[in-house]
């Protein structure tokens, strides 16, 4: 089961490196618990900052390790993108960043229900020389 659930992790760290927002919406269970550095709720509130993220930023994730064990799945990245559209309201910077990040789901009959992510969003808009959200 620990082999089938990181397959569905690495396939949400394929679509999102490839901006594929249905991609990354399609492996999340309709009623997925999504926490984040913003805050927390449905696939409602992820999907419009994750659409911001790809766009704005140009996010891209680097798998570095990963740890699986029954329905559980953490992954550790590094996060690297750069500012290349308002963020909103901000400036476009056009400078780069590069953040560890981690992720820890619940993956469970092939949809992810639950995702905890973090990153330092203090150093990313830091190095994007942009005001933190």
């Amino acid at each position: 089961m620990s082999e089938q659930n990181k397959r569905v992790v690495m396939s949400y760290v394929d679509a999102f490196n490839r901006a594929d927002l249905d991609g990354v919406c399609a492996l999340f269970a309709e009623d997925a618990l999504i926490h984040g550095p913003l805050g927390w709720g449905g696939l409602e509130r992820a999907r419009p900052l994750w659409e911001q993220l790809m766009n704005c930023f140009q996010v891209s994730l680097e798998v570095d390790a990963v740890a699986a064990e029954g329905d559980t799945v953490a992954v550790r990245y590094t996060e690297r993108g750069r500012s290349v559209q308002p963020f909103r309201g901000g400036p476009v910077t056009g400078k780069d960043y590069e953040v560890m990040a981690m992720e820890w789901f619940v993956v469970r009959e092939g949809h992810i229900e639950r995702r905890w992510g973090v990153h330092d969003t203090t150093s990313m808009f830091r190095q994007m020389a942009l005001s933190p959200p």
